[in-house]
């Protein structure tokens, strides 16, 4: 079964300001106490990201997103291994009030146990996953713009 995200947001700050926020990957742990694992040297092309994420479901994911295109205060390319595999895009574009963060992913469990729920109680797979964008979101919102 696979997942796919196709989220918008706006945001009350610009693009730059958005994308400094989105730079700092080392305030990530703090701003998502669920991220139980977060390895990452920057928000450039040709990174890899290693996560270990703990969502409330009897599960946790392991995987790696890659960096594959960079364009600052505008778009990130990635595709993601592990236990679930695929791509995503982050696009931002300014709005008269801030910015637009538009997230679209289509992600597939690898993992047999990650499978055998996406399966048979698909309900919980997609709970666990639109769990971690939005509250990853509402969090880093009151996180990196108090």
């Amino acid at each position: 079964m696979k997942i796919r995200s196709d989220q918008r947001h706006e945001l009350p700050v610009p693009p730059d300001e958005l994308w400094g926020a989105m730079a700092r990957v080392d305030d990530y742990r703090t701003w998502w106490p669920w991220l139980r694992r977060f390895d990452a040297e920057g928000l450039v092309a040709g990174s890899t990201w290693a996560a270990v994420v703990q969502p409330p479901v009897p599960y946790r994911l392991r995987f790696e997103v890659h960096l594959d295109e960079v364009d600052p205060s505008r778009l990130v390319v990635a595709h993601v291994t592990g236990d679930i595999v695929g791509t995503a895009l982050l696009r931002i574009t300014p709005t008269a009030t801030g910015s637009e963060l538009h997230l679209v992913s289509e992600l597939t469990p690898t993992n047999a146990v990650l499978r055998a729920v996406s399966q048979f109680a698909a309900p919980v797979a997609r709970f666990g996953h639109e769990w971690v964008l939005d509250t990853g979101l509402r969090q880093f919102r009151a996180s990196a713009f108090p």
